[in-house]
């Protein structure tokens, strides 16, 4: 089929295409990728490249067109690409359920492959509420969070989500009504813990789990938070007799530094879900693990297995790339690349701290935050990071950074700038 011209595929764009929390039909023009290699995007209608610095919504770690991702899609292609995971197995999930057993944090035995990490948080709390159902108590079915997360767009998820600032106020009065905390502070702070350890005293009767992101809170506010909270959770859950869930959809695979977020506080999670950088930003999947508590209790229930099974569970060609991606990771100096973009974007992003409207300036791992005092004009931030040869997307109040871990130091100095450019923009 030939390429076809950049204006007539952007018409047929705006006149039919859904893009992610846009109106229909769409108003805004969207730059047209033709390709990408490395950490560059090549816009079609030779208009140039750019830098990509959101690593495609935070699952890009290794960069595009990457050799050993692309040989291994390659050799399971010939293989099959998907066969129903319900009463047949094959080889690549089950050797990505060992490595993501062998990677996690210690007592997670259990793999759930799911299709999205959205699903995923689906399935994790599903797990709770079947679990404690299992166990005769079913009024455990509450969730508590703390205000700030986001944890996606299908209805469990939302429901955790901020119930002010997440994306979600449309659907107040429909979703389930969960208990929220307040927002962590950054740092450690006694009243903070008291605070979350009443929380979780005052309603463990009727919760089944508490659900949270360690130690980043990512697309309700880039928020970072002391490590020590998590630790305040577990000793809070385990007292009360409530279950953990971490969502690592966002932090997992290095991205703060730490292998998992949960390993900055040495804790493990009842549940936690993984997916973004799961396959290396090549497709979707995600997954759900568990403790042998967790699945040992809800095999011991009335019905005696987990209610769920979607139709691209398990897809052989995405566990693949998920296997060659993994050990990518694992097989090179991971936590110096992220160290070394951390240093980058911390001596990049500074002078923002000077720029008029800018409210505070963050760094953790390969995650760079710029928050203004005013909701981003983000048609002017995104045009001010275009000119600088860099895609950036900003949001609500912020203009940040997740860039790919092979990116080179000029290419992490040319986002700090394109970072900047887009705060003083917007």
């Amino acid at each position: 089929m030939p390429d076809l011209p950049v204006p007539e595929l952007l018409e047929l764009d705006r006149r039919h295409v859904w893009h992610p929390y846009g109106p229909m039909p769409g108003q805004r023009e969207p730059l047209v990728v033709e390709s990408a290699s490395g950490v560059r995007l090549r816009l079609a209608d030779s208009s140039g490249e750019l830098v990509d610095g959101m690593s495609s919504w935070w699952s890009a770690i290794h960069g595009y067109n990457h050799p050993v991702l692309n040989e291994a899609a390659r050799e399971q292609l010939a293989r099959m690409s998907h066969v129903m995971f319900g009463g047949l197995t094959h080889e690549p999930a089950v050797r990505l359920a060992k490595r993501l057993v062998d990677m996690s944090p210690e007592g997670l035995e259990h793999v759930f492959l799911a299709d999205s990490g959205s699903v995923s948080v689906e399935v994790a709390v599903k797990m709770c509420l079947q679990y404690w159902r299992s166990l005769g108590r079913p009024a455990k079915q509450r969730l508590l969070t703390w205000r700030g997360g986001y944890h996606g767009d299908t209805w469990q998820p939302m429901s955790v989500c901020d119930p002010e600032g997440g994306m979600h106020e449309l659907w107040q009065g429909m979703l389930p009504r969960q208990v929220f905390a307040d927002p962590p502070p950054a740092a450690y702070e006694e009243s903070y813990a008291e605070h979350v350890r009443e929380m979780v005293g005052r309603h463990a009767d009727e919760l089944a789990a508490v659900v949270v992101e360690p130690v980043v809170q990512g697309a309700g506010g880039m928020r970072f938070h002391s490590p020590a909270y998590l630790r305040v959770l577990r000793e809070a859950c385990d007292a009360h007799g409530v279950l953990l869930v971490f969502d690592e959809i966002a932090t997992g695979f290095g991205r703060t530094g730490a292998l998992f977020a949960a390993e900055h506080a040495g804790v493990t999670p009842d549940v936690m879900c993984v997916g973004k950088a799961l396959t290396g930003g090549y497709m979707t999947m995600a997954a759900t693990l568990c403790t042998a508590r967790v699945a040992d209790g809800i095999s011991r229930g009335e019905v005696p297995v987990l209610a769920h099974g979607p139709t691209f569970m398990g897809n052989p060609l995405a566990a693949s790339v998920a296997c060659a991606s993994i050990d990518l990771l694992l097989g090179q100096d991971w936590q110096t690349e992220v160290k070394r973009i951390e240093t980058g974007l911390r001596e990049g992003l500074a002078p923002a701290a000077e720029v008029e409207g800018v409210r505070d300036v963050r760094v953790l791992g390969a995650i760079g935050v710029v928050q203004l005092d005013h909701p981003v004009d983000m048609e002017a931030a995104t045009r001010a990071a275009v000119r600088e040869g860099v895609w950036l997307r900003p949001f609500r109040d912020l203009v940040y950074t997740m860039p790919p871990y092979v990116t080179g130091d000029e290419d992490v100095a040319r986002i700090a700038r394109a970072v900047c450019a887009a705060a003083r923009e917007g």
